[in-house]
Protein backbone atom coordinates (compact mmCIF):
# COMPACT_ATOMS: atom_id res chain seq x y z
CA UNK A 1 0.00 0.00 0.00
CA UNK A 2 1.85 3.42 -1.00
CA UNK A 3 1.65 6.07 2.02
CA UNK A 4 1.13 9.48 1.34
CA UNK A 5 3.12 11.76 3.70
CA UNK A 6 1.53 14.53 5.57
CA UNK A 7 2.67 17.88 6.61
CA UNK A 8 5.32 16.71 9.91
CA UNK A 9 6.19 13.41 8.03
CA UNK A 10 7.55 15.54 4.34
CA UNK A 11 9.34 17.89 6.70
CA UNK A 12 11.07 15.07 8.55
CA UNK A 13 12.04 13.05 5.21
CA UNK A 14 13.08 16.86 4.23
CA UNK A 15 15.49 17.10 7.10
CA UNK A 16 17.09 13.45 6.25
CA UNK A 17 16.90 14.37 2.57
CA UNK A 18 19.07 17.10 3.44
CA UNK A 19 21.80 15.10 5.44
CA UNK A 20 21.58 12.24 3.18
CA UNK A 21 22.57 15.09 -0.09
CA UNK A 22 25.61 16.82 3.00
CA UNK A 23 27.19 13.49 2.86
CA UNK A 24 27.70 12.81 -0.38
CA UNK A 25 29.10 16.53 -0.82
CA UNK A 26 31.30 15.42 2.19
CA UNK A 27 32.89 12.62 0.57
CA UNK A 28 33.56 14.07 -2.62
CA UNK A 29 37.26 15.13 -2.14
CA UNK A 30 37.86 11.77 -0.64
CA UNK A 31 36.80 9.79 -3.73
CA UNK A 32 40.09 9.46 -5.34
CA UNK A 33 43.30 7.13 -6.70
CA UNK A 34 44.74 4.56 -3.80
CA UNK A 35 41.69 4.93 -1.22
CA UNK A 36 39.88 1.87 -0.56
CA UNK A 37 36.00 1.76 -0.33
CA UNK A 38 36.07 0.88 2.95
CA UNK A 39 37.86 4.34 4.19
CA UNK A 40 35.20 6.40 2.28
CA UNK A 41 32.29 3.35 4.25
CA UNK A 42 34.05 4.65 7.62
CA UNK A 43 34.08 8.48 6.51
CA UNK A 44 30.98 8.50 5.51
CA UNK A 45 29.44 6.48 8.79
CA UNK A 46 31.31 8.66 10.95
CA UNK A 47 30.06 11.79 9.31
CA UNK A 48 26.36 10.44 9.45
CA UNK A 49 26.88 9.70 13.43
CA UNK A 50 28.33 13.03 14.07
CA UNK A 51 25.40 14.51 12.56
CA UNK A 52 22.61 12.67 14.70
CA UNK A 53 21.55 9.95 12.47
CA UNK A 54 22.32 6.15 11.71
CA UNK A 55 23.74 5.15 8.59
CA UNK A 56 20.66 3.14 7.21
CA UNK A 57 22.46 0.09 5.37
CA UNK A 58 24.32 -1.31 8.16
CA UNK A 59 22.73 -4.52 9.32
CA UNK A 60 19.75 -3.99 6.88
CA UNK A 61 18.79 -7.58 5.91
CA UNK A 62 22.36 -8.96 6.88
CA UNK A 63 24.30 -5.96 4.89
CA UNK A 64 27.61 -5.48 6.34
CA UNK A 65 28.00 -1.98 6.03
CA UNK A 66 27.46 1.40 6.47
CA UNK A 67 27.01 2.93 2.39
CA UNK A 68 27.36 1.00 -0.65
CA UNK A 69 30.24 1.51 -3.40
CA UNK A 70 29.61 0.03 -6.80
CA UNK A 71 32.65 0.20 -9.25
CA UNK A 72 32.70 -0.06 -12.86
CA UNK A 73 30.51 -2.76 -13.63
CA UNK A 74 29.02 -3.18 -10.26
CA UNK A 75 25.51 -2.18 -10.29
CA UNK A 76 24.61 -1.66 -6.76
CA UNK A 77 24.51 -3.35 -3.43
CA UNK A 78 28.71 -3.17 -3.46
CA UNK A 79 30.58 -3.91 -0.16
CA UNK A 80 32.69 -1.61 0.89
CA UNK A 81 36.29 -3.16 1.26
CA UNK A 82 39.46 -2.71 2.41
CA UNK A 83 40.68 -4.50 -0.99
CA UNK A 84 38.63 -2.46 -3.06
CA UNK A 85 41.50 0.29 -4.54
CA UNK A 86 39.88 3.40 -6.30
CA UNK A 87 42.53 3.91 -9.23
CA UNK A 88 42.12 6.09 -12.30
CA UNK A 89 39.32 5.28 -14.90
CA UNK A 90 37.42 3.61 -12.37
CA UNK A 91 33.88 5.30 -11.44
CA UNK A 92 32.05 4.50 -8.51
CA UNK A 93 28.75 4.60 -7.33
CA UNK A 94 28.26 6.23 -3.65
CA UNK A 95 24.84 4.74 -2.20
CA UNK A 96 24.62 6.83 0.90
CA UNK A 97 21.04 6.39 2.88
CA UNK A 98 20.42 7.69 6.58
CA UNK A 99 17.93 7.17 9.59
CA UNK A 100 17.58 10.77 11.06
CA UNK A 101 14.50 10.94 13.55
CA UNK A 102 13.39 7.75 12.26
CA UNK A 103 13.00 9.00 8.98
CA UNK A 104 15.13 8.02 5.59
CA UNK A 105 17.02 10.14 3.02
CA UNK A 106 18.27 7.95 0.06
CA UNK A 107 20.79 9.57 -2.58
CA UNK A 108 23.50 8.20 -4.87
CA UNK A 109 26.05 9.79 -7.17
CA UNK A 110 28.62 8.16 -9.51
CA UNK A 111 31.70 9.45 -9.34
CA UNK A 112 34.54 9.80 -11.93
CA UNK A 113 38.42 9.16 -10.53
CA UNK A 114 41.23 10.33 -12.00
CA UNK A 115 41.56 10.11 -16.11
CA UNK A 116 38.33 8.66 -17.09
CA UNK A 117 37.68 7.32 -20.84
CA UNK A 118 35.49 9.44 -22.73
CA UNK A 119 33.12 6.78 -23.49
CA UNK A 120 32.67 5.99 -20.09
CA UNK A 121 32.25 9.93 -18.89
CA UNK A 122 29.50 10.26 -21.37
CA UNK A 123 27.52 7.39 -19.56
CA UNK A 124 27.84 8.85 -16.41
CA UNK A 125 27.36 12.21 -17.58
CA UNK A 126 23.93 11.01 -19.10
CA UNK A 127 22.95 8.59 -16.67
CA UNK A 128 22.55 12.06 -14.30
CA UNK A 129 20.30 13.65 -17.04
CA UNK A 130 18.10 10.55 -17.42
CA UNK A 131 17.65 10.70 -13.33
CA UNK A 132 16.27 14.57 -13.62
CA UNK A 133 13.98 13.36 -17.03
CA UNK A 134 12.56 10.60 -15.28
CA UNK A 135 11.87 13.58 -12.14
CA UNK A 136 10.83 15.92 -14.75
CA UNK A 137 7.72 13.47 -15.63
CA UNK A 138 6.74 13.33 -12.29
CA UNK A 139 3.48 15.27 -11.97
CA UNK A 140 0.37 14.47 -9.47
CA UNK A 141 -3.05 12.87 -11.90
CA UNK A 142 -0.12 11.40 -13.91
CA UNK A 143 1.11 7.80 -13.77
CA UNK A 144 4.42 6.18 -12.73
CA UNK A 145 5.23 4.59 -15.90
CA UNK A 146 5.82 8.34 -17.27
CA UNK A 147 8.59 8.43 -15.47
CA UNK A 148 10.63 4.99 -16.78
CA UNK A 149 9.22 6.38 -20.11
CA UNK A 150 11.44 9.20 -20.19
CA UNK A 151 14.43 8.12 -18.98
CA UNK A 152 14.62 4.49 -21.28
CA UNK A 153 13.44 6.88 -24.22
CA UNK A 154 16.58 9.17 -23.31
CA UNK A 155 19.32 6.36 -22.96
CA UNK A 156 18.32 4.34 -25.55
CA UNK A 157 19.33 6.53 -28.17
CA UNK A 158 22.88 6.18 -27.30
CA UNK A 159 23.13 2.40 -27.81
CA UNK A 160 22.49 2.22 -23.53
CA UNK A 161 19.78 -0.06 -22.09
CA UNK A 162 18.69 0.38 -18.09
CA UNK A 163 18.39 -2.83 -15.87
CA UNK A 164 15.27 -4.12 -15.41
CA UNK A 165 15.85 -6.09 -12.09
CA UNK A 166 16.09 -3.12 -9.92
CA UNK A 167 14.60 -0.25 -9.49
CA UNK A 168 13.47 2.66 -7.13
CA UNK A 169 11.35 2.56 -3.87
CA UNK A 170 8.83 4.13 -2.06
CA UNK A 171 10.24 5.64 0.75
CA UNK A 172 9.72 6.86 4.64
CA UNK A 173 9.77 5.53 8.12
CA UNK A 174 10.27 2.24 5.91
CA UNK A 175 13.99 2.01 3.58
CA UNK A 176 11.39 0.44 1.11
CA UNK A 177 7.77 1.06 0.66
CA UNK A 178 5.51 0.98 -2.25
CA UNK A 179 5.73 1.74 -5.11
CA UNK A 180 8.28 -0.40 -6.92
CA UNK A 181 9.75 2.39 -9.38
CA UNK A 182 10.70 0.67 -12.76
CA UNK A 183 13.63 2.71 -15.18
CA UNK A 184 11.85 1.55 -18.00
CA UNK A 185 8.20 2.09 -19.43
CA UNK A 186 6.11 -1.16 -18.27
CA UNK A 187 2.05 -1.17 -17.48
CA UNK A 188 3.22 -2.39 -14.13
CA UNK A 189 3.78 1.08 -13.26
CA UNK A 190 0.66 2.50 -14.07
CA UNK A 191 0.04 4.08 -10.63
CA UNK A 192 -1.35 7.32 -10.49
CA UNK A 193 0.98 9.66 -8.79
CA UNK A 194 -0.84 12.13 -5.90
CA UNK A 195 0.92 15.01 -3.69
CA UNK A 196 2.48 13.57 -0.83
CA UNK A 197 3.99 10.56 -2.21
CA UNK A 198 7.53 10.39 -1.85
CA UNK A 199 9.69 7.83 -3.32
CA UNK A 200 13.22 7.37 -5.29
CA UNK A 201 14.35 7.41 -9.06
CA UNK A 202 17.55 6.14 -9.28
CA UNK A 203 18.19 4.51 -12.93
CA UNK A 204 21.36 1.82 -13.44
CA UNK A 205 21.56 2.47 -16.95
CA UNK A 206 24.38 -0.10 -18.72
CA UNK A 207 26.89 1.54 -21.37
CA UNK A 208 25.80 -1.44 -24.05
CA UNK A 209 22.17 -2.91 -25.03
CA UNK A 210 22.77 -6.17 -22.81
CA UNK A 211 21.09 -4.92 -19.18
CA UNK A 212 21.14 -8.64 -17.73
CA UNK A 213 22.76 -8.75 -14.29
CA UNK A 214 23.93 -11.48 -11.59
CA UNK A 215 23.88 -11.44 -7.58
CA UNK A 216 26.94 -12.73 -6.13
CA UNK A 217 26.69 -16.46 -4.87
CA UNK A 218 29.67 -15.38 -2.68
CA UNK A 219 28.52 -12.52 -0.86
CA UNK A 220 24.85 -12.32 -1.65
CA UNK A 221 25.03 -8.93 -2.46
CA UNK A 222 27.00 -7.32 -5.02
CA UNK A 223 24.88 -7.32 -8.43
CA UNK A 224 27.29 -7.10 -11.68
CA UNK A 225 25.97 -6.84 -15.09
CA UNK A 226 26.24 -10.18 -16.68
CA UNK A 227 28.77 -9.34 -19.46
CA UNK A 228 31.26 -7.11 -17.74
CA UNK A 229 30.19 -3.48 -19.34
CA UNK A 230 30.06 -0.23 -16.96
CA UNK A 231 26.83 0.52 -15.26
CA UNK A 232 25.93 4.22 -13.79
CA UNK A 233 24.00 5.40 -11.61
CA UNK A 234 22.68 8.93 -9.73
CA UNK A 235 19.46 8.74 -7.49
CA UNK A 236 17.64 11.05 -5.39
CA UNK A 237 14.24 11.27 -3.23
CA UNK A 238 11.28 12.51 -4.66
CA UNK A 239 8.21 14.17 -3.21
CA UNK A 240 5.20 14.44 -5.53
CA UNK A 241 4.13 18.34 -5.16
CA UNK A 242 0.58 19.44 -5.66
CA UNK A 243 2.23 20.98 -9.16
CA UNK A 244 5.34 18.18 -9.52
CA UNK A 245 8.19 17.08 -8.29
CA UNK A 246 10.62 18.51 -5.04
CA UNK A 247 14.00 16.94 -4.89
CA UNK A 248 14.66 15.97 -1.17
CA UNK A 249 17.96 14.85 -1.57
CA UNK A 250 19.68 18.31 -2.96
CA UNK A 251 20.84 21.71 -1.06
CA UNK A 252 19.94 24.61 -2.76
Amino acid sequence: MIKIKNKAEIENMRRAGVLAAQVLIYIEPFVVAGVSTQYLNDLCAEFTKQHGAISAPLNYHGFPKSICTSINNVVCHGIPSETDILKSGDIVNVDITVILNGYHGDTSRTFMVGDVDEKIKSLVQRTEKALHRGIGAVKPGKYLYEVGRAIEKYVTKFGYSTVKDYGGHGIGKEFHEEPFVLHHYSINNKIRLQAGMIFTIEPMVCIGPNYDVDTSTTDGWTVTTVDGSINAQFEHTILVTATGAEILTQIG
